[in-house]
């Protein structure tokens, strides 16, 4: 088997922070007083301003308030992070602010981050399904805009597109709820269709196994599953190589009922390139998002997708 925890730290698969609302801990390990996982899904885009590399994490939770989006910038300047954050709360009643506008800085340029989500409409996940947009503009051009109102994001802000590929999604991360089947949309490339996924595992058969699906296709089947219950299997998705790693221990073996399943699907060189190691992790932590990525390997080319599975019982 290959390294599965390469591409999460030192310390192999920690998901006690990210998959709880608990950040306190750093173990991975959980107690009986853990915190319920939030329904929350967090991505990493890599953007270049001018020459100066930067990161911009989008993080969306959804609770019994409403929605939060929160926009962070990171730059690394040698051995120094800078932090900026932009946080939107969406509340269900009539008077919460979901339009707006906020000036953030990384380094020494300034980056405005804009939103409209007054129309958007939200599914049972957190992110909206329509009727929104947030873009972020650098010199005026708008360099990343998410949501399908994107001729409104550049008419609002008297923009132009991006002629080049200023960001670009590196790794996504994304908490599923389910009893033995896990359903989500996936997307390998900014260039390729939304696949659905499916997961499915019976722990609780005599002999457990775990089957995944994309787009209806059964594309990993893992019988005697107590003895695999850590693996990878590779896939080909829309013409391009997809590693895939699980790690189901918590189902079969967990002592308590916040165990979750971790699942990774990875292009093969999303975790190749220049070693990025800032403290990215510090500013997960305050979007309520800190999977360790200090030991990640980030690349313009590469994405990784990681699901954190969780079991309603």
């Amino acid at each position: 088997m290959k390294d599965f925890p390469s591409c999460f730290g030192e310390n192999g698969v920690q998901v006690a922070d990210f998959s709880s609302s608990n950040t306190s801990g750093s173990s991975g390990n959980y107690n009986s007083r853990a915190a319920a996982p939030q329904n929350a899904v967090a991505s990493i885009y890599q953007c270049k301003f001018h020459t100066k590399p930067c990161w911009i994490t989008v993080t969306w939770i959804k609770n019994l308030m409403g929605q939060t989006l929160t926009v962070g910038i990171i730059d690394n300047d040698d051995n120094n992070t800078n932090q900026s954050l932009c946080k939107m709360e969406i509340k269900p009643w009539l008077f919460s602010k979901k339009k707006g506008s906020k000036v953030l800085e990384a380094d020494s340029f300034k980056i405005d981050v804009v939103w409209d989500l007054s129309s958007a409409k939200f599914g049972s996940g957190p992110e909206p399904i329509e009727g929104f947009y947030v873009g972020i503009v650098f010199e005026k051009q708008m360099v990343l805009v998410l949501g399908d109102l994107r001729k409104e994001a550049l008419k609002r802000t008297n923009c132009t597109p991006s002629l080049s590929r200023s960001c670009v999604l590196v790794s996504k991360r994304e908490h599923v709820f389910g009893k033995k089947v896990f359903t989500t949309k996936a997307r390998f490339s900014d260039f390729t269709p939304a696949h659905d996924l499916v997961i499915e595992c019976d722990n609780l058969m005599d002999e457990p196994f775990l089957a995944i699906r994309l787009d209806g296709k059964l594309v990993v089947h893992v019988k005697r599953l107590r003895w695999k219950f850590r693996g990878n299997d590779t896939i080909r998705v829309d013409g391009v190589d997809v590693e895939v790693f699980w790690d189901v221990h918590s189902w079969l073996f967990g002592t308590t009922s916040f165990g979750n399943g971790v699942f990774m699907f990875k292009t093969r060189d999303s975790c190749s390139g220049e070693k990025y190691s800032s403290r990215l992790d510090d500013v997960a932590v305050q979007c309520s998002w800190s999977q360790r990525l200090r030991d990640s390997r980030l690349e313009s080319v590469g994405f990784s997708l990681v699901l954190y599975a969780w079991k309603n019982e």
